[in-house]
This record gives structure tokens, C-alpha cells and sequence, in this order.
């Protein structure tokens, strides 16, 4: 039986005292994964419980785009090669549960309010997001979760509400796979920071290679790509999880995270 595992963030350059919400939805996940839930669902409902926190750029703490608008995006990837994943959605608070019903679909993704009407006819809740009040709309304090159940199901579930003073059109790194998030051959790694950047660098992907590939300690992988291939003023994070339960995270400014798992080991 694979040892039990999860790990959370809040976003590269958020508040460090955040980690007293990253905790909650660590609690969530791992009571679940204890209760014998699978990986997916310990995965999504902790993203939830961060998607329903006010204090994080997901779901209903989401940040408003130039035309006022609120669009999230969110992913979800199994180490089994299912994924779904939906960008600029409007008026969805918890879109990694549009992500989530992607999975057993032909198709992986959705975006706009084509995504929305799809999500309508599955019965996943349509409401208005607030916006931030002025002064919050910041770029940081997206959200990303990865758990392991005993199977050795891996899974990663991203969400975030953008970036503000961008257009309603834009999509960063969390929807984009191989970018924000990446789960194969008993790693996982979930990405946060400034999405253009991220995605410039296939940056998930990119530190897997480096893990899997060539064998690289998954610390070290994070460490080398955040000081080589970013520079300082980028806010930019990993957390990430190996087949063993062992968790890590990095990052180049402040990020709130936390993890747990069945040996025990907080972080």
C-alpha cells in the first residue's frame, strides 16, 4: 500500500501567514485520504476549501480583469494521463469541479462561456463572483494541491482567478499543462507565480524531465530552475510530490504552503 500524501500552496509572493489557510484544506484532503477517499477527490476538495476562501486569487477570491470582469481557470491531472482542464469561465466559483468532470470526457478542455454552458447542463454551480475590493486585486494567492492516495494515485488540482489590469481574454500557466502542473511516472509537480513566465518555460514539465529523466534530487530540481532560468523580480514557486510520499516546495519570494502525510510529516 502506497503511503498516504498531500501538499497545498497559496501562491508565490502571498502573505507567509496564509499557511494557517493552506492548513485547513490539508486537513480536508488528508482526512479524506484517511477515510480511504481516492486521490482525486482528496485533490479536489481541498481545492475547494481554498477556492472558497476569500483570501486567495481562486474561485470566490478572484481578481477582477480590465473589463471588470471575474473568469477563473483551473486543472486537474491524474498520473494515469486524465486531465481537464477550463479557462476563463465566468461566474464559477469552484471551477476545478468543471475541471474535474473533464475527466472521463473525449475532451480536456473548456474555456469562456462555452465551458459555463457545459458546466450548467452538468448541474455544477453557476453563481456571481465578488471581486476582490480595491487595493487586493494582486496576481498572487493561486491555489494548488497534490495528493496520493494508497493506490499510488497521484493527482494535481490547480485554480486560480488570473491576473488583474490583463484582458479578459488572457490565460496564464494554471490551465495549461505541462506548465502550471505535470503528473507522470511517480512525480507530480504544481507551479505557481507569473504565469507568462511559467508558461515561457514549460516549467513543470521542464524540473519532471530533470526529476525522472536524468535523476535529479526533486529540491535540487526546483532550486537550480528557480535561480537559472528566472530572474529574482519573477515570483515564482514549485511544490511537488514523489512516489514515496515525500513532499517539497520551493520558491524565490514567499509562498504559504503546507503537507502531510500518513508517516506522520508535516511540513
Amino acid at each position: 500500500m502506497a503511503k498516504l500524501a498531500i501538499i497545498a500552496h497559496g501562491g508565490a509572493g502571498a502573505d507567509p501567514l496564509k499557511k494557517s489557510n493552506i492548513e485547513k484544506a490539508i486537513q480536508k484532503g488528508s482526512s479524506l485520504l484517511e477515510s480511504d477517499a481516492c486521490a482525486v477527490d482528496a485533490a479536489v476538495e481541498a481545492c475547494v476549501i481554498l477556492e472558497n476562501d476569500p483570501a486567495f486569487n481562486a474561485g470566490t477570491g478572484s481578481v477582477t480583469r480590465l473589463d471588470g470582469s471575474v473568469l477563473v481557470d483551473a486543472s486537474i491531472h491524474v498520473n494515469d494521463g486524465r486531465l481537464g482542464f477550463v479557462a476563463s469561465m465566468p461566474e464559477t466559483p469552484n471551477p476545478i469541479r468543471v475541471a474535474e468532470a473533464l475527466l472521463d470526457e473525449e475532451i480536456n478542455g473548456l474555456g469562456g462561456t462555452g465551458a459555463r454552458e457545459w458546466a450548467d447542463q452538468r448541474g455544477i454551480l453557476r453563481s456571481a463572483v465578488t471581486p476582490r475590493p480595491p487595493g487586493k486585486t494582486t496576481s498572487g494567492d493561486t491555489v494548488g494541491v497534490i495528493a496520493m492516495d494508497s493506490e499510488g494515485v497521484m493527482v494535481t488540482a490547480t485554480s486560480t482567478g488570473g491576473c488583474s489590469d490583463q484582458p479578459a481574454g488572457r490565460i496564464g500557466d494554471v490551465p495549461l499543462p505541462g506548465c502550471g502542473f505535470w503528473v507522470e511516472s511517480g512525480v507530480a509537480v504544481a507551479a505557481t507565480g507569473i504565469g507568462e513566465a511559467i508558461t515561457r518555460e514549460m516549467l513543470s514539465h521542464r524540473v519532471h524531465g530533470w526529476i525522472t529523466r536524468d535523476g535529479m534530487p526533486m529540491g535540487h530540481a526546483f532550486e537550480k530552475v528557480i535561480k537559472t532560468r528566472f530572474d529574482e523580480s519573477t515570483d515564482v514557486g514549485l511544490i511537488g510530490m514523489t512516489s514515496d510520499g515525500s513532499c517539497v516546495a520551493r520558491a524565490n519570494t514567499n509562498m504559504p504552503w503546507a503537507s502531510w502525510n500518513s508517516d506522520g510529516i508535516r511540513g
